[in-house]
């Protein structure tokens, strides 16, 4: 029904479907080609597991489960390492990782060493995260060690703009109603989609993804979404426009994959699930 919600949504704002011709030549292409439809399903076309790793085989950063695409004829598919909020644990994201595996990538869903943790040391754990994935981890066989990116809830949100600010090499950043002292992002080289919400009270979008977003450099690809009367909390749950938008992103910006610019550009206008966007509009590789 939210998948329903959202394809109509999308189909409001003009996002129809458009072949591109360039497609087949990419290699990083990964999956049947989208529509509003499989962009917002709940789970994509690829079967997925899962392994844990604990905090006692971790290094930098305290553990965490791995989702993963099964399929073995694909080749390997982009990294992600998701940080949750101040006070929380990986179970608040936990929705998020096989959502996004299903559509193609393997998702490192992390618990911070405390959580109390501040978004510098976030940062430099998912940093160590998709290192430990890439070189150590049961599944770094399935992961391209060059098509890597980072998200993060509140101040793990602030942790992935960290991340990005120091790791240019990133190919995308989602921070998800982030928090942070510092709102000057300019020196970001990393695509990065801010989503925000309307009714955030304890990183209100006045203070945080607005600044945030509105400081990343003009000529970056860049977006801004802000979730239509929601809460800090949003992203604690299933929520179809997050993952949605998260996957359009890193499909374009993780695998090269211009038929999910679509979804992106022309903007949507603002309904019943977006109160604000904002997007530089994806450019083409």
């Amino acid at each position: 029904m939210l998948a329903a919600a959202t394809a109509a949504l999308l189909a409001v704002a003009g996002l129809t479907l458009i072949p591109d011709a360039s497609a087949a030549e990419n290699p990083f292409e990964r999956g049947p080609a989208p529509s509003a439809s499989s962009v917002a399903a709940a789970r994509g076309p690829f079967a997925t597991s899962q392994v844990t790793v604990s905090s006692r085989d971790a290094s930098g950063f305290g553990g965490g489960t791995i989702y993963f695409p099964t399929s073995g004829g694909e080749g390997t598919f982009g990294g992600v390492a998701v940080a949750p909020g101040f006070t929380a644990s990986r179970s608040s994201m936990a929705w998020l990782g096989p959502r996004l595996a299903s559509q193609g990538f393997v998702v490192f869903n992390i618990d911070t060493v405390t959580r109390s943790d501040q978004p510098a040391s976030r940062g430099r754990q998912l940093l160590a995260a998709l290192d430990f994935l890439v070189e150590r981890s049961p599944v770094r066989d399935r992961v391209d060690p060059d098509r890597l990116a980072v998200m993060g809830h509140s101040m793990g949100g602030g942790g992935a703009l960290e991340a990005a600010e120091t790791r240019p090499t990133l190919r995308a950043a989602i921070p998800l109603t982030p928090w942070n002292f510092s709102k000057n992002w300019s020196q970001v080289q990393v695509p990065t989609m801010v989503i925000g919400a309307e009714r955030d009270t304890i990183a209100s979008v006045r203070f945080h993804s607005e600044p945030f977003f509105d400081s990343l450099p003009s000529d970056l690809d860049k977006a801004y979404l802000e979730l239509n009367n929601a809460s800090h909390f949003a992203p604690n749950i299933p929520n179809t426009t997050i993952s949605s938008f998260s996957v359009a992103w890193l499909k374009r910006f993780v695998d090269d994959d211009t038929r999910y610019e679509q979804f992106l550009c022309p903007p949507p206008r603002p309904g019943k699930e977006i109160s604000e966007y904002q997007d530089s509009c994806a450019r083409a590789s």
